[in-house]
């Protein structure tokens, strides 16, 4: 599966959502800009999109939440490392309250992957960031004293997207 995002305004966002009905694009605003994203089996509608394939994905992305992207920078050779983690993780994020959605990006165009999650609204967010299960998805995992490869490029950081409501 294919997912892009682009930025613009949110009018001609908004058009172009509502001339292509049958894709799946959100519309959302950031602090200083508005994004959308586009998840296609096959080519998107944007000119200079930011591409990337889903590694991983849970739930339906949908245009009434609140989303964090946590775009993390990684290497070349950490990229199967990385993956394989996110593969094989527990799962528990999709039992925590207000969750809405999950996906795993790997970038086509940089080495910054992003890791998003939907969620009805930023308190949900907060209070899986103080959960146990946050705890144990983010802890190390022991390992046998061999030493782990660094395989970050770059310090990651997050932004967070809010749907705009639909005026009336």
């Amino acid at each position: 599966m294919n997912f892009y995002m682009t930025t613009g305004t949110y009018d001609y966002m908004k058009k172009m959502r509502d001339k292509h009905p049958q894709e799946t694009m959100v519309v959302m605003q950031g602090e200083n800009t508005t994004m959308m994203m586009h998840e296609t089996k096959g080519k998107t509608i944007f000119q200079t999109p930011r591409r990337y394939e889903i590694v991983d994905g849970t739930g339906d992305l949908t245009e009434k939440g609140f989303f964090v992207l946590n775009n993390i920078p990684v290497t070349e050779e950490g990229r199967p490392i990385f993956e394989h983690r996110f593969k094989n993780r527990a799962g528990a994020i999709e039992n925590e309250p207000g969750y809405i959605a999950f996906r795993v990006l790997r970038p086509l165009d940089s080495d910054t992957y992003i890791v998003l999650t939907e969620w009805e609204s930023p308190v949900f967010y907060e209070k899986w960031k103080e959960s146990q299960a946050f705890a144990q998805a983010h802890s190390e995992k022991p390992d046998s004293g061999a030493q782990r490869p660094n395989i970050f490029s770059g310090v990651s950081h997050i932004s967070t997207y809010r749907a705009k409501p639909e005026e009336d």
